[in-house]
């Protein structure tokens, strides 16, 4: 069955006959491994009729994962040519995903991943698993810009860079926890779900990859505007991370009397620092910021 993905020689053809040369720029590194590509879309937990939106595809080697198991993907690729071609190489090695012409299970969204709006996807039905390799030099961003921008998703598993990654699904008081830890928190629940090789990327990446399971909160923490204030709080505490956050928290709050004032009304004590704030904490606080004011 694996004529039915790209192996090694498949995805250099494909790149050599584009004259596509992965570069550090877009974070291109793509995967060869059809072995690793249907673990992830099992660890994903990818069934056939999910709605799944997967970013930067690159040549198709998970695309074509995805829709094996059955879903309907909807791709985000920022390279034109790669967005051009990649409908060609999923009718070549998957003709059944164009079966029903009226409604084919593969589209392709030729933007930037950081510039889709809610009127990108307005035509769409509800999308609701996230499964990407996501290019390692902007895939917290990506990451966040998605989950602000579907909350339709309900899961979801992505490939980022190890390091990248330990810090997504850090818990309060770990090393690794930080801002991206604490906002990734206020949609659900991450975990590492599993590790992948250097070698299955092509070309072979300086550094290691994980994969990162999400599983969306049962109810939305709080509002958008308790988000907005929650975010800021989280950047400001973890800018300046060595301090209290009586202090680092001064940029949002005003003086120190005040941010003491707001902290203490939250029930969190002014002395501590931002790595042991869970993102509860951060939101308590945004809340006491108009309680009893």
């Amino acid at each position: 069955m694996s004529e039915r993905l790209l192996g090694p020689a498949e995805v250099r053809e494909l790149a050599e006959r584009l004259d596509v040369s992965p570069t550090k720029k877009l974070g291109q590194n793509f995967v060869i491994d059809p072995n690793t590509v249907r673990k992830i879309v099992r660890l994903a937990g990818v069934e056939a009729g999910d709605r799944v939106i997967e970013v930067g595809p690159g040549l198709g080697s998970l695309t074509l994962g995805i829709t094996e198991a059955g879903a309907d993907v909807t791709a985000v690729e920022i390279d034109p040519r790669l967005a051009a071609e990649l409908g060609a190489t999923i009718r070549t090695m998957q003709p059944e995903v164009f079966a029903n012409e009226g409604a084919p299970r593969f589209r392709v969204i030729r933007s930037d991943a950081l510039d889709v709006t809610a009127e990108t996807f307005a035509d769409l039905p509800a999308l609701e698993r996230l499964v990407a390799n996501l290019p390692y030099n902007v895939s917290v961003p990506i990451l966040m810009h998605l989950l602000e921008l579907l909350p339709s998703l309900r899961s979801g598993l992505v490939m980022v860079q190890a390091e990248v990654g330990y810090r997504i699904a850090a818990k309060p008081g770990s090393k690794e926890y930080g801002a991206p830890s604490a906002k990734a928190a206020w949609y659900g629940d991450w975990s590492i779900a599993g590790t992948v090789s250097r070698r299955i990327f092509w070309p072979v990446p300086g550094v290691d990859s994980v994969l990162v399971g999400y599983q969306k909160a049962a109810e939305p923490m709080g509002s958008e505007a308790e988000r907005e204030l929650t975010f800021a709080l989280i950047n400001a505490a973890f800018g300046q991370r060595r301090k209290m956050i009586r202090q680092s928290l001064q940029a949002v709050l005003g003086n120190m009397e005040a941010t003491t004032a707001v902290i203490e009304r939250a029930g969190i004590a002014p002395t501590i620092r931002a790595e042991q704030l869970s993102t509860v904490d951060f939101l308590a606080i945004a809340r006491a910021v108009t309680r009893d004011a």
